[in-house]
This record gives structure tokens, C-alpha cells and sequence, in this order.
């Protein structure tokens, strides 16, 4: 295990970065319901669903009623599309757990990218005034419990690429993009002042095509241009959770 400012790095062999993040998981899970009673969750697509597999085995030791589940972005497609991170969540583990259907906030599909990203804002403000979501004190972004991120090749986090102006928001909640560089190209994704007002954020990142992004953000890089996600950086802690493919060039 590594430190890095607040950050936690640690690196796994085989099946014991998803053992791990499963507990990782399960404890904030405890630890929010029984503090406020909700726990406020968000996923990203990608391989983080995967990397999920081993939460189910905390079935009945989760207050799985309690949980509150977003998407940090999302492709806009139909729930029923290959690509919507939506279906790709509620056939992994989602579907294996009883978390309240109410309780799973998807973005309507029936909308355009801008229309979507306007519609998911405003049912996350519907959800901070009813209390179920606070307000950073400091940055007055909506502070979820937990952001759960996967990373791309080129260092991307959500739907915030490398160069793309959207890396900039600073206003808005939820925005949506229609050029992204990997498709499909509209999406729509929380900025970064929602990502890093988060109380917890877990980076989950294995492969050897993640090295050199994962060397960029956590080695001695000489390039001033950060990616992405090196700009991740919560209110509360930050643990990254790597194979040792991710990890191999640090």
C-alpha cells in the first residue's frame, strides 16, 4: 500500500482486487445508512460493473433498501442498448441484489443528450431538497457518499476525455457531451466539481493498456498536462485499486 497527498494506492493479484473493493464497499455502505440512513452511490460503466462481482456475497449484511444508485455518466441509448451503462449494472451485479427499483436513478432514454443531461440535474436537485443528497459545505455541489470510477486508455474519467472543454465545467451538476472521441459520441456526465465534491472516491483501474495513464497520474511524470483523472480528487479520501498490469509501470 502507497500514499500519495490523500490518496491510498493499492495493488492485486487475481481475484483479490474485487474481494476487496466488495468490502471497501459493504463498509461505506454500513457506515453511511447507519450514520444518515441512505447511501448515496455512483457508478460508471466500463469494466467497474465487473469489477463489482464479488458484492453480492454481502447480501445480508447490506441494508440494500438504503442505497441510492447513479450513474457518473452515461451513453444515451436505450436502457435495452448494449451500450447503456444502465443495463450493463442491472445484468451484473445489480440484478443480484435488492436494491428498491425507485432507488436506481437511469436517465430517460426518450430524451436528447442536452435534454437528458437537464432532466438528470434536476432530479438530482429534486433529491437534495428532500435531504436525501447534501450539499458540500465548501463548494455547494451536490456531495454523494461514493463515486465509484473506472479510467480509460487515455486517462479519461466519466465521460470527461483529454482535451475536451468539458474537462473545464465548473458550473453545472450534469452536462452531456455529442463528440466524444470513443463512442457512442452523446453521453452525458457529472463535471468535476460534483465528482470531487464526494465524500469517497474509489478509482478502479486494471489492464496493461491503463499503465501509461496510470504512470501519468501516479509516477514521476514530466509532462505539466494532467489528465483527467489525476484531477479526481474528493473532499474526503481517494483509494485507488489496481491490478498489477495497471500498477506495472509505476
Amino acid at each position: 500500500m502507497a500514499e500519495t497527498n490523500k490518496a491510498v494506492v493499492e495493488v492485486f493479484e487475481g481475484e483479490d482486487l474485487a474481494v476487496s473493493l466488495a468490502k471497501y464497499v459493504a463498509d461505506l455502505s454500513n457506515k453511511f445508512t447507519s450514520e444518515r440512513g441512505a447511501f448515496t452511490v455512483c457508478l460508471s460503466g466500463g469494466s467497474m460493473i465487473d469489477n463489482l462481482r464479488k458484492l453480492p456475497e454481502y447480501l445480508d449484511s447490506i441494508e440494500w433498501s438504503k442505497w441510492q444508485v447513479f450513474w457518473l455518466d452515461e451513453r444515451v441509448v436505450p436502457k435495452t442498448h448494449e451500450d447503456s451503462n444502465y443495463k450493463l449494472a442491472l445484468d451484473g451485479f445489480l440484478c443480484k441484489v435488492p436494491i428498491p427499483p425507485g432507488n436506481v436513478y437511469a436517465i430517460n432514454d426518450t430524451l436528447s443528450a442536452e435534454e437528458a443531461a437537464d432532466d438528470y440535474e434536476r432530479r438530482i436537485r429534486e433529491l437534495v431538497d428532500k435531504n436525501l443528497i447534501t450539499l458540500s459545505p465548501s463548494s455547494g455541489f451536490p456531495k454523494f457518499d461514493l463515486m465509484l470510477l473506472g479510467m480509460g486508455p487515455d486517462g479519461h474519467v466519466a465521460s470527461l476525455f483529454p482535451g475536451h472543454p468539458l474537462v473545464q465545467e465548473n458550473k453545472r451538476w450534469v452536462t452531456f457531451i455529442k463528440d466524444s472521441p470513443k463512442p457512442p459520441p452523446e453521453r452525458i456526465t457529472f463535471t468535476f466539481p460534483v465528482i470531487n465534491a464526494s465524500a469517497y472516491a474509489a478509482l478502479v483501474v486494471t489492464g496493461k493498456k491503463e499503465a501509461d495513464a496510470i504512470h501519468s497520474a501516479l509516477g514521476k511524470s514530466e509532462n505539466p498536462v494532467k489528465l483527467p483523472v489525476a484531477l479526481v480528487s474528493p473532499e474526503g479520501e481517494l483509494k485507488w485499486f489496481l491490478d498489477k498490469d495497471a500498477a506495472s509501470k509505476l
